[in-house]
């Protein structure tokens, strides 16, 4: 693989570049205005302006179409390109089949990115990049649904990127582990990883920023990436993974701490086995394999969602045991949770089934919560007793919430906060708009995901009432807290409340609450983590 110093005279040649780049073009490149053109090492690409002054390159490719030979192996970076690339549109998304957390798919020539800057020529003052990584349980999503325009006029520079999702991405099979690969091109052979594909699609994509974003104005010592559900759980990924060295300096994880307990590569594996099995390749070659058509593996891949795998390259341990060890890059950390998380997934696994709301008594309540918790069903149930709840949906989501998202952000807040400073929230807004989901029979309240239109501006796919002033007030707060902690680690300024970082001992988070965010420290107790510490440390 390269070496540290082969990055430091990468990064030197591309500031470089850079300056010389925009020292010797033309004046008609700075006439332009509406359609900006940036030279970079990949190429010249050409971009737009939008109505609000934002700087557009849409669908910039970082790495070769992963398909024939390609697919499930390493990223390999895009061939370099001497006319002009039209960048004026998004491009395609990765394989997937329909939802409402994505548009479906079937082209596996997917690794693109999009750079969105401030209306700037000021080009001797890089600006902070924040990269954001989409989530949807690593099998749904794309990268043009997150509009950053209020980041970007906060003064940051924000990069969307696609990755492969679901079997292209995250399928496991010793035919692909014993394979040599040279994904860098420094003339060396690696051994191929078992899985992580779309990880490693991730951190290609973080090395074409750190080595082009300087052609766009953007600082390269300074990037945040940030992400949210299996975006956040990528971004522990890549805090733990060595090969992420110096390709980010901050990280912000939303709702991401959900699958802390990295699988091994034997149980991944095993998932592979049955998957090839399943889809027609019983012999398990990776020639069959390479061969399937896309809606074949996308037939037989796990809707519900992947997760990493240990691999001993890209993930050499559990994310928890690199957390707990200090064996992650230390950089200052932005963390948490919403409120009622698990109400997105009690209206997806109930209400919008067949089976429909859970019934409000206690047999069907203890049946609905032996699929989250398996035998313990009986002592959450008497932990979340039906009478202290409105319906056994809002019971049932409640301890999901706990058990599955809250207390394990709590746990990587203990773990992180022994290396590196930790910043710590909770998204409390229980009248915010559910933007995925049509009306069941419950709130939505601080679902799943539901923190996200506070950022960017995302689209319509259920109807849905506009933020109200006292949310919009909260979203401004959240976008400076956010850019804030992109330009200087710290997400405080002057004109936000006042966001203290974690201190262990007080257990102190801030509470994203419309209007106004303000500090809390009763997260362990609201969300009965003593008692989940207890059962699961029994199991």
């Amino acid at each position: 693989m390269k070496s540290r110093h082969k990055h430091q005279l990468a990064l030197l040649s591309a500031a470089l570049f850079a300056v010389v780049a925009f020292c010797s073009m033309p004046l008609v490149v700075h006439a332009q205005e509406q359609k900006p053109l940036v030279f970079t090492f990949s190429g010249p690409v050409r971009g737009s302006v939008t109505s609000a002054g934002i700087r557009e390159f849409l669908g910039i490719p970082y790495a070769a179409p992963p398909v024939g030979h390609l697919r499930w192996r390493p990223p390999v970076p895009h061939a370099p390109w001497f006319a002009p690339h039209e960048a004026t549109q998004f491009a395609n998304h990765c394989p997937q089949p329909p939802s409402p957390f994505g548009i479906a798919s079937v082209t596996e020539d997917c690794l693109f990115l999009n750079v969105f800057t401030p209306y700037s020529r000021d080009f001797f003052r890089p600006r902070p990049v924040m990269v954001w990584i989409h989530g949807g349980a690593l099998v749904f999503g794309e990268s043009n649904d997150y509009d950053p325009t209020a980041l970007v006029k906060d003064g940051v520079i924000v990069v969307t990127i696609n990755y492969r999702l679901g079997a292209l991405g995250f399928l496991a099979r010793p035919a692909f582990a014993g394979e040599k690969t040279d994904p860098d091109r420094d003339r060396d052979t690696d051994p191929n990883s078992a899985g992580d594909y779309g990880l490693m699609d991730q951190q290609l994509a973080l090395r074409w920023v750190r080595d082009n974003i300087p052609f766009f104005g953007g600082d390269p010592f300074n990037v945040t990436i940030f992400g949210e559900s299996a975006g956040g759980l990528s971004v522990f990924s890549q805090l733990a993974s060595p090969r992420s060295e110096g390709l980010f300096h901050k990280a912000i994880i939303e709702s991401g701490a959900y699958a802390l307990n990295t699988q091994t590569l034997a149980a991944a594996e095993a998932a592979g086995t049955a998957f090839a099995t399943a889809a027609g390749c019983s012999a398990q070659t990776a020639a069959c394999l390479r061969a399937l058509p896309v809606t074949t593996i996308l037939a037989n891949e796990n809707f519900a969602g992947y997760t990493p795998n240990i691999d001993g390259e890209f993930l050499p341990l559990s994310l928890n045991t690199a957390l707990a060890t200090g064996q992650f890059h230390h950089v200052p950390v932005v963390q948490g949770s919403n409120h009622d998380e698990w109400r997105l997934f009690t209206a997806l696994d109930f209400d919008l089934t067949a089976a429909g709301p859970i019934a409000t008594n206690e047999i069907p309540y203890e049946a609905a919560l032996a699929t989250l918790v398996g035998p313990a069903a009986p002592f959450v149930a008497a932990q979340y007793p039906l009478a202290s709840f409105p319906s056994a949906d809002i019971a049932f989501a409640a301890a999901g919430t706990d058990v599955v998202f809250a207390c394990p952000a709590l746990g990587a807040d203990l773990l992180m906060s022994q290396f590196v400073p930790v910043s710590t929230y909770e998204f409390n807004d229980e009248n915010a708009p559910q933007d995925f989901l049509p009306p069941v029979s419950f709130p939505y309240a601080a679902a799943h995901a539901s923190e996200l239109q506070y950022l960017f501006t995302l689209p319509v796919t259920v109807p849905r009432p506009p933020l109200n002033a006292q949310q919009l007030q909260l979203s401004s707060a959240m976008q400076h807290y956010w850019t804030n902690f992109a330009k200087f680690g710290n997400p405080n300024s002057p004109g936000v409340p006042v966001w203290q970082e974690f201190n262990p001992a007080a257990g102190n988070f801030q509470s994203l609450i419309p209007p106004s965010p303000l500090q809390e420290t009763n997260f362990a107790t609201t969300h009965h983590c003593a008692f989940w510490a207890a059962l699961l440390s029994g199991q």
